[in-house]
């Protein structure tokens, strides 16, 4: 209790002073930004604030992180929670910034075998850290609206792991609203899932089709950055999405 009481008053303290105005550039050129209603905006500025305050920040691989860094993905990973009830990712402590494409570290599987680590754009881990390659974000905010988004794809699997799963079910609000979720994406999934093994093109990326929870994290993406795309292609989906994060993309 006390613990909550502190950080209430941090909080406070922190968004009583005025929003940096050196960050306000780096947050209007997000394609995003200009389409959030005034309220929306508000409350984005003072969510990416917190966020920024209370995660553990390290540039890796040699990568000077920045400010203008930080609030790119903290406004990224903010947008998700803008219309949720949530305490900023509390599980999310740790943040770790790539200037690239990095290698993940080497392991031995259960036979005894070791593996050579996989050249990665990111990773979420549950209890552990968010990491992400900079080069891959910035490619997202100049390229505009191509259905991929590394914050969005990775802080999804977050959110994702709030029920301590990572099973493409987020924690969701009442029995229909997990009745009508399930039906959903089980049927999408399928489909996603027999589009790849036959080579179709889709809107959502293929990688969706690994799992369900890569299949979530990929909605989201499509669902944030082509959403109107999305609602006319795969109307259910689009309108469980809609429900489930209070927001209407399109």
């Amino acid at each position: 209790m006390i613990f909550s009481w502190l950080r209430r008053k941090r909080r406070e303290k922190l968004l009583r002073s005025p929003f940096p105005q050196a960050w306000l550039p780096w947050l209007e050129a997000l394609p995003f930004y200009a389409h959030l209603s005034a309220d929306q905006q508000a409350r984005l500025r003072d969510d990416l604030r917190i966020f920024v305050a209370e995660k553990s920040w390290e540039g890796c691989g040699g990568l000077n992180l920045t400010d203008e860094m930080k609030v790119i993905i903290a406004a990224q990973a903010c947008l998700l929670t803008l219309e949720l009830d949530h305490d900023h990712y509390p599980n999310v402590s740790t943040i770790l910034v790539y200037p690239s494409t990095y290698r993940t570290q080497d392991h031995r599987d259960a036979a005894g075998v070791v593996r050579s680590g996989q050249a990665n754009l990111g990773e979420a881990w549950p209890g552990g850290p968010v990491i992400l390659a900079w080069d891959s974000i910035q490619g997202d905010v100049t390229q505009g609206a191509d259905g991929r988004n590394l914050v969005f794809h990775e802080l999804a699997h977050k959110l994702d792991m709030r029920d301590g799963l990572a099973d493409g079910t987020p924690p969701l609000k009442h029995r229909a609203m997990i009745t009508d979720w399930v039906r959903v994406m089980t049927k999408e999934y399928e489909r996603l899932r027999d589009a790849s093994e036959h080579g179709h093109a889709t809107l959502l990326d293929h990688y969706g089709a690994t799992n369900p929870a890569e299949f979530f994290a990929v909605a989201t993406e499509c669902f944030f950055e082509k959403g109107r795309h999305l609602e006319r292609r795969h109307p259910e989906l689009y309108a469980v999405l809609c429900e489930y994060y209070g927001q209407s993309p399109r």
